[in-house]
């Protein structure tokens, strides 16, 4: 008698979702399961985005391997000779900048040895005490920005006397250069505001040990090789999900689970069913965030721990702008520009006109490698949302406005040039540079994505990470649906793992990254092996 094949639907063709169906189909030479992935866009890779501007290699989404050492990422990219660059140059191929040059609005270089560097090292020594699990946290005020903020306090308190920089006080800044760090940890964390980022939760945050690099020939070649060990015909594109039906309790039919899809797609049905969308699109099937219409419904509605866990952990948006430069030269005297706004709520002469409101919250500009003529700069939470919105005519002006209230005329780019002037005192420069064209992502209003990833925010909590990774129905059982059904018979077993869950928000120390999205996927994958071994033998 010729047993059937477990039928497994995975939802979403990303880093979580391939690597999961890789896992299953590689098992027993794919006879073990009658596997299928099904994604709502047109394309593979979810958050993972190579695209060519300029004749550069960019990443709209997905950027840095976060360290080496160990990294499932970096294994796969060696051993596909991903690591090794072609003809074209990529993003971030020389390394994360070492050079920077920091100005204040307004064009005032930055005492690199008075204020940059001391205020730099200040900073990392509070994130390394957080996330080493040494920072006092305020009950009152749980949150990384209000941490961050004592530890400026305490740092002015303690330090000696230093002079200002023309108009600018020394603790203004101070104030600046600290805030520019704050927007950096902005776009590391997706947490608009840091104050909503959970202390306690960040020393459970885990990279692996070594170099953090981008990958040359583009990180869309892991998917992309995930991808290409499956069948033809198994990933199914533009299948849209909308609702998920399954048996909470035993006392329906047993039958399997059911996917309904946008359109006129015929629905399926699945014995167990792997969910890799993005807790963006999970929170908006909660009616949060996305609107009734942007995300994914389950019937019956999924149970209180699991909804509890996705309104209460965070999930921001991140997004990259990349500006080619005008002209034959490009970018080859453009430097690691830091830049260090004056302070939101003191208006004055400092203030440069014609700055949106956008722009005044983001850390950097920079060539995308020495030499570049692309530009790139980062944009987190409502600030992200707004540059997605704004033609690129509008984005153009507001970064010609930035770019001269930084670089006027008389005060040096940098470059090759080291720059060893202070504050007023003036080098020869060219005019600011002008922008010809953009290229920006768009991952919050999206609605296949909603966001970028997963932070843990004020009120939650690690524990809800391990929640987003518990299969349905529980199997321990929910305590309180449990209480609430007081006296009644206990329900018959309902059919296991019917629905399970995978992707970045569903790991509790690598979230945020494409290798926790890799190893939830590796983990969904061996759940339902090791059941189907489990049952086998029974």
């Amino acid at each position: 008698m010729v047993m059937k094949k477990p039928r497994v639907v995975i939802v979403g063709a990303g880093m979580a979702g391939l690597t999961a169906a890789h896992r299953l189909h590689a098992a027993a030479s794919g006879d073990l399961f009658d596997l299928c992935v099904v994604e709502a866009g047109h394309r593979l890779g979810g958050r993972i985005l190579t695209s060519v501007f300029a004749g550069d290699r960019v990443e709209m989404g997905a950027t840095w391997i976060h360290g080496i050492g160990g990294s499932p990422i970096h294994a796969i990219a060696r051993d596909i000779a991903a690591l090794a660059g072609d003809c074209v140059p990529w993003e971030r191929m020389d390394g994360f900048p070492s050079d920077p040059l920091t100005v204040a609005e307004g064009g005032a270089l930055v005492d690199p040895y008075v204020v940059v560097d001391p205020v730099t090292s200040l900073y990392r020594r509070l994130m390394d005490s957080a996330r080493a699990g040494d920072a006092t946290v305020d009950p009152k005020r749980p949150g990384v920005g209000a941490f961050l903020r004592h530890g400026l306090q305490e740092y002015r308190s303690s330090r000696g006397g230093s002079s200002g920089c023309g108009e600018w006080s020394p603790e203004e800044l101070e104030e600046s250069v600290f805030a520019m760090h704050e927007f950096m940890e902005r776009t590391c964390t997706s947490a608009d505001d840091l104050n909503e980022l959970d202390l306690a939760a960040e020393s459970e945050y885990r990279d692996y040990p070594g170099d953090q690099i981008t990958i040359a020939k583009g990180y869309s070649q892991i998917v992309e090789h995930l991808a290409s060990a499956l069948p033809p015909g198994m990933i199914r594109l533009g299948r849209r999900l909308r609702r998920i039906e399954w048996c909470s309790d035993g006392r329906g039919d047993g039958g399997p689970v059911r996917l309904h899809f946008e359109g006129e797609h015929s629905a399926m049905a699945a014995d167990h069913v792997i969910v890799t969308v993005s807790l963006g699109v999970l929170k908006a099937g909660l009616g949060k965030g996305g609107g009734d219409t942007s995300g994914v419904k389950f019937s019956p509605p999924l149970p209180e721990f699991k909804r509890e866990a996705i309104e209460q952990l965070g999930f921001g948006v991140v997004d990259k702008l990349f500006m080619e430069i005008e002209g034959a030269e490009g970018g080859g005297r453009f430097p690691f520009l830091q830049i260090a706004f004056a302070h939101e709520e003191r208006e004055g002469r400092r203030r440069a006109a014609g700055i949106p409101r956008w722009m005044r919250r983001t850390a950097s500009i920079c060539p995308i490698y020495r030499g570049s003529r692309v530009l790139l700069a980062w944009f987190a939470g409502r600030d992200a949302l707004d540059l997605e919105a704004l033609l690129d005519e509008e984005i153009i002006r507001g970064v010609h406005a930035t770019l001269d209230a930084f670089l006027p005329a008389d005060v040096t780019c940098g470059g090759g040039d080291k720059v060893d002037r202070r504050c007023n005192e003036r080098g020869a420069a060219s005019s600011p540079p002008r922008i010809a064209r953009v290229k920006r992502s768009g991952w919050g209003r999206d609605p296949l994505y909603l966001g970028s990833y997963s932070y843990v925010a004020v009120g939650s909590s690690g524990a809800d990470l391990d929640l987003m990774a518990e299969p349905l129905p529980r199997l321990c059982g929910d305590p309180k649906e449990e209480r609430d059904r007081g006296a009644s018979p206990p329900p018959s077993p309902a059919p296991p793992l019917q629905i399970l869950f995978a992707g970045e928000a569903t790991h509790r120390t690598h979230y945020s990254t494409t290798h926790g999205a890799y190893l939830s996927g590796v983990r969904e994958a061996n759940r339902l092996l090791q059941h189907y071994r489990y049952t086998s033998a029974a």
